[in-house]
């Protein structure tokens, strides 16, 4: 027996660690990246803010004034207060680890973020998913029957939905919400929310159960590492106590003082961006053998009769997506690109054009 065979849980050493590929020299539309830049002066007002920071210094560990910038310039409701992570990843992990009780679960639709899944394993959690149905949308009763059957501790609901992009039915949503009741906590993922303009963090009155989770990184922010979630002040002390201390840094929170200050920049690059996924979506579907799925992302699913030969072909021509078809069955042949600048896209639709036939 190795030395990891004896030290390591079995179900970490089952699983592959999250892999990102190499970049350099491809038009890289495989990770719903922002691929706008900041207005040279406020990139310059950013450095001036980052080159004051005292690297010398711990953060403050409140972080207050990120905090309340947060519920101010991000629709936090009155009377409701934040939690930050390491970008949601971190959140998702502080979720877990408060709930890993023993026999606790997680549930969420499949095909769904990965870390979700992921994450309830790493916490010796089960992770129960449920399929969504063809057109992916919620399979509402089958979602309802697995609430009832496993009492799962977190449900997480991703709104829109990684990686096809629509966003699932609020009313279902809801009756998801009060079948968990007091079982369970339900987390409303909205990393896409500044392209779906749509959400649930006015809501959060109304459901004790309910946790609204974001990033700043869809927004543009990707580089500083930056989630944060609301929910009832009781929930966010406990998940508070397996917060590592100090989670922010300094130059994450300097950055993003900065620039929540200047958010209309960054909604205006948001409102270019959904604007490009309508052109997108136009152009995609006069392809013959192209279907695209709705999205309220900033990302489309695609669907084509070769997934993995189209992207070997974009590959060659130095076009990076993502190829989703070996995911989740309902995902077979699916690929998954993100939205970027007309420029972008354009090279984008020239590729695959190219790629569809051998």
């Amino acid at each position: 027996m190795t030395l990891s065979e004896k030290v390591i849980r079995p179900e970490v050493r089952e699983l592959a660690a999250y892999h990102v590929p190499a970049s350099a020299g491809f038009l890289k539309l495989d990770a719903m990246e922002n691929p706008y830049r900041l207005p040279e002066a406020l990139a310059r007002e950013l450095g001036q803010r980052l080159a004051e920071v005292a690297l010398n210094r711990y953060p403050t560990p409140t972080y207050s004034a990120l905090k309340e910038k947060i519920r101010t310039h991000l629709g936090v409701p009155a009377g409701f207060d934040v939690l930050l992570g390491n970008g949601s990843d971190e959140l998702i992990s502080m979720i877990s680890v408060a709930c890993a009780r023993p026999g606790a679960k997680v549930l969420a639709p499949v095909p769904g973020f990965v870390m979700y899944a992921m994450s309830a394993r790493f916490a010796g959690m089960e992770f129960v998913g449920v399929p969504l149905k063809a057109d992916f949308t919620l399979d509402l009763p089958a979602m309802l029957d697995a609430v009832r059957q496993h009492k799962p501790a977190v449900t997480y609901l991703a709104y829109p939905n990684n990686p096809t992009g629509n966003l699932f039915d609020a009313g279902q949503m809801i009756e998801i919400l009060r079948a968990v009741g007091n079982d369970g906590v339900v987390i409303v993922d909205e990393a896409y929310q500044p392209f779906a303009q749509a959400s649930f963090m006015d809501r959060l009155p109304e459901f004790a159960n309910l946790v609204v989770m974001r990033t700043v990184s869809k927004l543009g922010l990707a580089g500083i590492r930056l989630g944060y979630m609301s929910a009832s002040a009781e929930l966010l002390a406990e998940f508070d106590k397996v917060r590592p201390p100090y989670n922010i840094n300094v130059l994450t929170e300097a950055a993003a003082e900065c620039l929540l200050d200047r958010i209309e920049v960054l909604d205006q690059q948001a409102a270019a961006l959904r604007q490009a996924r309508g052109q997108l979506v136009a152009a995609l579907s006069t392809l013959p053998g192209v279907e695209v799925f709705p999205s309220a992302a900033n990302f489309l699913l695609l669907r084509v009769a070769d997934a993995d030969g189209v992207f070997s072909r974009l590959l060659d021509r130095k076009v990076l997506i993502k190829n989703v078809g070996k995911m989740h069955a309902l995902l077979a042949n699916c690929l998954r690109v993100t939205v970027s600048t007309p420029e972008e896209n354009q090279l984008f639709l020239d590729a695959l054009r190219a790629s569809l036939a051998p």
